[in-house]
């Protein structure tokens, strides 16, 4: 294109003069800085540690969920006329704080099977509770902390989702910054990548929604307004995304009303045809 353009040979280190002891030293020790720089940059970057909270998060709830569901079925063994879906979320509590197989079914109000529990297995059926326990205490904290960095970090989309969706959608875009530039169509669909890549390669139905499903906005609503409501909910998150990332005044209950009014007028006017 530049046929004027004179080109030059590019440099190797290998034509570099050689350092001497003081310059080396002084090149070691502007790379340590350097180095630490980037350490204490990339531990203030608020997405790097949005992203650590909310993957710590999924993975307490995937092994809660798996300790759980083998202690509730490991008790329907020793207590088989427990109704283990009523109670299901007090049972690690109590097993937890039993000492024995009588005692927790004294606790739980039920009769236990006869059977004699030896000293290891109890010790391990009680350890699996105790277990089960301390995880939805790790649960729980790391929600609160996901709530807490999101709120200061994106206050507009927190007041319209939640904190714990907006920092989902925030990971999923791999940063606020990304987020905000984002168009509402991709926005709608985040977290919905397998249903859209089979769209494209089998030709399947588009998704309609992906994590901002989770909204009670949508979920809660009749199937046939959940494609509209949601393109008009990822419309209204560019834009508080936006108004989080490049400084706008941060939005407040008045706009989230709005945005309400408007699920409303949708479900009244799809629910007349």
């Amino acid at each position: 294109r530049f046929p004027d353009a004179k080109g030059t040979t590019p440099t190797s280190i290998d034509s570099w003069p050689d350092f001497d002891e003081q310059e080396t030293t002084l090149l070691q020790d502007a790379s340590l800085k350097l180095a630490e720089q980037g350490v204490a940059d990339a531990a203030a970057d608020s997405d790097r540690r949005l992203e650590h909270l909310v993957r710590g998060l999924d993975e307490a709830r995937t092994a809660h969920n798996s300790l759980e569901s083998n202690l509730v079925e490991w008790t329907g063994l020793f207590l088989p006329t427990l109704d283990l879906d009523l109670h299901r979320g007090s049972i690690a509590p109590s097993v937890s704080t039993s000492s024995n197989l009588l005692e927790l079914a004294a606790s739980l109000d039920v009769p236990a099977a006869e059977v004699e529990l030896g000293v290891d297995e109890w010790a391990g059926f009680h350890s699996l509770a105790s277990s089960t326990v301390n995880m939805a205490d790790t649960i729980s904290r790391l929600e609160k902390s996901v709530r807490e960095l999101t709120n200061a970090y994106m206050p507009s989309v927190s007041i319209l989702l939640g904190p714990l969706l907006a920092a989902k959608l925030c990971t999923a875009a791999h940063g606020r910054k990304r987020l905000a530039r984002l168009p509402a169509s991709t926005i709608q669909i985040l977290g919905a990548e397998k249903a859209f890549f089979s769209h494209l390669r089998q030709g399947t139905d588009p998704p309609k929604h992906g994590h901002i499903f989770q909204h009670s906005w949508i979920c809660r609503s009749p199937k046939w307004t959940r494609g509209p409501i949601a393109r008009m909910l990822a419309g209204k998150i560019v834009i508080a995304a936006r108004v989080d990332h490049f400084g706008g005044v941060a939005w407040t209950s008045k706009e989230v009303s709005e945005v309400e009014q408007k699920v409303g007028e949708i479900r009244a006017r799809r629910s007349q045809r």
